[in-house]
């Protein structure tokens, strides 16, 4: 299978003859003999046998393509991956036109020139027309002779790669060969125009065609309408006009010529081509720039005038240039949207020179892109893979704004501020001016505030003393809490956890804040929870958001997060939107958040990193565990049974599938989580779920606690468990090696199981899970980082596998799979971040042909997902449905 990707703004990028080309190719199986030539022209290219994810290729280059694949489905607009582009006959709709060369490689045949129509612009004053180069092969190419009142075309020769495609284009275009001079006539002034303004790109581009001088001299009143984009305001907001020009021909008759198709319109000054695709493309342009999924919207407008607030001027910059290249906008929207377009335009955030100097090359970069939003009043994701230094970048920025601007704030009406839904979708032209001077009447103090989990308060502390000693920062947290809004304004930053801030909601909501950081911002990713609507409710002049995976889920995890950075920015997506429709606004959903998404990995941006290697280990069950874990399965499918036979909800017997799943997960781990009487016991089985109210530990189903853990008659010890010894052994070996372990479960009695058997050995250990207070577990991590004789942490999965920076260790151990693989990579990369001097080693246990193995199948589809968002691809839901459940259990 062969996808690819072109750039949204080809126009642009085929004009500087440099096209990122994205590439998706499957390689697992033989491909289609229609594909053979393309790859291997992509490996000519590429010199390498399977091409990378990304090349850069000419106009030439992609013609080339474009010629050698016509009429396979393979290409597609990278912002619309699940449409692909239109073929006509050998013309790609959308790439082609952009595709002829000037000025030509080679001179024009005798008696030559160049085709009929020109790129869209006002007729007076376009460019002379250039030849379009010829074929490469020896084949002579097709001639295009006539005038505005008849066309006389010579088809290429037959060996002609284009021939085929030409001659039925002809035929059904209503031409008739002339057997005397073997020439395809189409007599008739209002076909002749009609057929131009449908295939005359089509001749420049994808046939090749060369025009005779003859055709040239009685063509010259002939010009294509001009699609033509103005825009006037500021950053308050911006009025853009996209239309036609055609002359001095009214609006009316130009909506009536597109409207019953006759393809043209004509005054005294000339005659104007009204291609289909230029109509398709600015009608498409339209809808979008109104927020008009599909076909709505009554379809192309002669002229029409939107509405752009500052927070959509790159996603309209982007939709204006396909169809209007030559769009100048004003200069204040060209300082906003070139930034966020291009990093590289970026101007350095003024960071005091003390931290400056701390700062890697991709944290300045990263601490500019989040000034640059700052000062245009719009807020962005930093979305950096774990153990970049987001914390470090937010807090350059913190000190940045102290160092420019003492921490002052601009209060202004909300309804027009950049996330005010009424500046989105509603314009007075005589409102917007009395707004815009109205923000800059009020200057108050006012501090920055970071919401982090309560776990990361003390980390914060911590970073911003370390880093930015010069802020005066303020603890929100406990029973040390301000009384009133005002106290703010006595601190540079105040750091407060969700649950604190969703209490103290009404004290932050009356308070003016420089800043809005919200680190750890995946957990906000349910737009009704208290943390979310606490987060919505402040006044700031910027929000960020901090979180190595803005996705867990779909693709409305991205929405809600959207929702609190920029309200009212994204388009309402109506109740029940599916299908077309829904695939349009996750499009569009795509489109709009990639500029105030910045995402770095490991490997792009800190190749000083060590590498991380990843090893999945396999255990085999012991008798006795294999002969529990047929036992739970057996009872399982016979509850599971006896449910759906007895007309059971589909609740019920997801919630009995999730207990299952939850005992037989058990099982693999170690047999004392499940208790059962004897061994060869009917398993009427009581399981042991996680600690009852810590609130930070995972367990699927709702299982009834256990009275006491340690079971004196249970018959199964530490030799029944497969997992507990192999972990024992790597255990020993690392040791042995110097070092140092993270071990990660997301169940607290395994770690207890493992605690127990490290005492029996003499093994120095810290622990950290959600039973502990904040300080406890700081004071795990402290004794951890600074005692080299404790080579061992166990660490609760959920508790601990975000926000902390265990750089000590070189291995880590998850015991158990966690269905989302971004939970355990954040977990992993507790070790694997900045300041990591060693290459660190991830292991998984995993039992062989159990639910386990299942699990990491799951995990796959899960990742493929995450990568999809990431570049903006095409991305499914992957939660856990009963399906997969079930799946799992089979």
């Amino acid at each position: 299978m062969l996808r690819l990707f072109l750039p949204p703004n080809l126009a642009t990028a085929a004009a500087r003859d440099a096209i990122a080309l994205k590439i998706e190719l499957d390689a697992s199986g033989v491909p289609p003999a229609a594909l053979l030539p393309a790859l291997a022209l992509l490996q000519r290219w590429c010199g390498t046998d399977a091409p990378p994810p990304f090349i850069q290729i000419t106009r030439a280059q992609l013609r080339e393509l474009i010629a050698t694949l016509a009429p396979q489905p393979v290409f597609f607009r990278l912002n619309q991956p699940s449409a692909p582009l239109l073929w006509v006959g050998p013309r790609l709709r959308g790439a082609s036109e952009h595709l002829q060369e000037s000025p030509p490689p080679f001179p024009a045949a005798p008696g030559a020139s160049s085709p009929t129509t020109t790129p869209p612009a006002s007729r007076a004053g376009a460019p002379a027309r250039a030849a379009a180069p010829r074929s490469s092969s020896a084949s002579t190419p097709m001639l295009v002779d006539g005038s505005e009142h008849y066309l006389a075309i010579t088809l290429p020769s037959r060996e002609h790669i284009a021939y085929a495609d030409a001659l039925e284009l002809l035929k059904n275009s209503g031409f008739r060969l002339e057997p005397s001079n073997r020439k395809w006539w189409l007599r008739d002034r209002h076909k002749t125009l009609a057929f131009l303004a449908a295939h005359g790109a089509a001749l420049r581009g994808a046939f090749q065609a060369e025009f005779t001088d003859n055709f040239e001299k009685n063509t010259a009143r002939i010009s294509d309408a001009a699609v033509v984009c103005d825009a006037d305001g500021n950053d308050g907001g911006y009025r853009v006009t996209l239309g036609l020009r055609a002359g001095l021909v009214s609006e009316k008759q130009l909506l009536a010529a597109a409207a019953s198709g006759r393809g043209y319109v004509e005054d005294d000054g000339g005659v104007y081509l009204l291609p289909p695709s230029t109509l398709d493309r600015l009608a498409s342009a339209q809808r979008a720039l109104a927020g008009e999924p599909g076909g709505a919207g009554g379809g192309l407008v002669a002229r029409r005038t939107h509405r752009v607030n500052a927070a959509r001027v790159a996603d309209a910059e982007s939709i204006i240039e396909e169809i209007a290249p030559g769009f100048k906008p004003p200069s204040a929207w060209r300082e906003l949207s070139a930034a966020l377009r291009d990093t590289s335009r970026l101007a350095p955030a003024p960071v005091p020179a003390a931290l400056d100097a701390l700062l890697r090359p991709y944290q300045r970069l990263g601490a500019a892109w989040l000034w640059h939003l700052r000062r245009h009043g719009l807020g962005g994701i930093l979305a950096d893979e774990m153990g970049l230094g987001k914390t470090l970048q937010a807090l350059a920025v913190i000190a940045a704004l102290k160092n420019e601007t003492g921490m002052e704030f601009s209060i202004f009406d909300s309804r027009f501020s950049i996330g005010g839904a009424a500046a989105l979708n509603e314009f007075s032209p005589n409102a917007s001016q009395s707004k815009i001077e109205n923000r800059k009447s009020k200057i108050l103090p006012a501090p920055a505030l970071v919401v982090c989990p309560a776990s990361l308060v003390e980390n914060w502390r911590r970073e911003a003393a370390r880093f930015a000693p010069a802020l005066r920062v303020f603890i929100h947290h406990g029973n040390s809490r301000l009384a009133r809004a005002s106290d703010l304004g006595a601190h540079d930053l105040v750091i407060t956890s969700y649950g604190t801030l969703a209490r103290d909601r009404a004290l932050f909501a009356d308070a003016p804040l420089a800043l809005l950081i919200a680190d750890e911002a995946q957990h906000l990713k349910n737009r009704r929870s208290q943390n979310a609507r606490a987060l919505r409710s402040l006044r700031a002049g910027s929000r960020f958001l901090l979180t190595g995976t803005p996705l867990e889920n779909s693709l409305d995890d991205l929405r809600s997060l959207l929702e609190i950075l920029l309200p009212g920015y994204l388009d309402a997506m109506p109740a029940g939107t599916r299908g077309e429709e829904r695939l349009w606004h996750d499009e569009r959903l795509r489109a709009r958040a990639a500029p105030y998404i910045l995402r770095r990995t490991k490997e792009s941006v800190a190749p000083e990193l060590p590498g991380k290697i990843e090893q999945v280990i396999y255990c085999e069950l012991t008798p006795a565990q294999a002969a529990l874990y047929r036992r739970v399965h057996e009872t399982t499918e016979r509850q599971l049974l006896d449910l759906e036979t007895g007309g059971a909800s589909e609740n019920a017997i997801r919630l009995a599938t999730l207990t299952q799943l939850l005992r037989l997960r058990q099982v693999c781990c170690d047999p004392r989580l499940v208790e059962c009487g004897m061994r060869n016991a009917d398993c009427g089985m009581k399981t042991l779920a996680p600690d009852a109210g810590t609130g930070d530990d995972v367990a699927i189903g709702a299982a009834a606690p256990h009275s006491a853990f340690r079971n004196p008659h249970s018959a199964f010890g530490a030799a029944d468990s497969a997992k507990l010894d192999t972990f024992l052994e790597l255990l020993d070996e690392a040791i042995d090696d110097g070092h140092r372990i993270l071990v990660f479960s997301q169940f607290t009695k395994l770690l207890d199981l493992a605690a127990a058997e490290l005492d029996a050995r003499g093994i120095a250990h810290v622990r950290l899970d959600g039973s502990m207070h904040v300080r406890a577990r700081q004071a795990a991590v402290d004794r951890f980082d600074n005692d080299a004789s404790v080579p061992v942490f166990l660490i609760s999965l959920k508790a601990g596998g975000t926000g902390l920076n265990l750089t000590a260790a070189d291995t880590v151990i998850h015991l158990d799979p966690w269905w989302n693989p971004a939970v355990e990579a954040q977990a992993t990369d507790r070790a694997h971040r900045i300041g990591q001097t060693r290459v660190v080693t991830s292991y998984k246990l995993i039992c062989s042909g159990t639910v386990e193995e299942k699990v990491l199948q799951l995990q796959d589809t899960k990742r493929k997902l995450l990568a999809d968002v990431f570049e903006a691809s095409d991305a499914t839901a992957a939660k856990l449905t009963l399906a997969d459940m079930k799946a799992l259990l089979e």
